[in-house]
């Protein structure tokens, strides 16, 4: 009976093996934005400055912690204090 079982695992395991993959989600436009839009977390408010120029406009810190949000014409970078956390292209 013991045999059966370890038989019968083997057969579910590579049955259903095979299932398991990804596809791959390719958003047109969604990172050509910003280059490397991944990167720029971290990045404090002045190398993000100095890198894309002023913002189109600025939201005031908001919460606790403070976010802010720079507004540029393709993409919008939020702020924790001073530090880039997340950068999102516009539509």
């Amino acid at each position: 009976m013991t045999k059966l079982r370890i038989v019968s695992v083997i057969a579910l395991i590579f049955a259903f093996g095979g299932m398991a993959n990804a596809d791959t989600l390719n958003m047109d436009g969604a990172s050509a934005a910003f280059s490397d839009g991944r990167q720029m977390r971290g990045m404090t408010q002045t190398r993000v400055e100095s890198e894309y120029g002023r913002p189109v406009a600025v939201t005031a810190a908001v919460g606790e912690p403070p976010i802010t949000r720079w507004e540029y014409q393709n993409f919008v970078v939020y702020f924790e204090y001073d530090r880039v956390i997340h950068a999102v292209a516009k539509r």
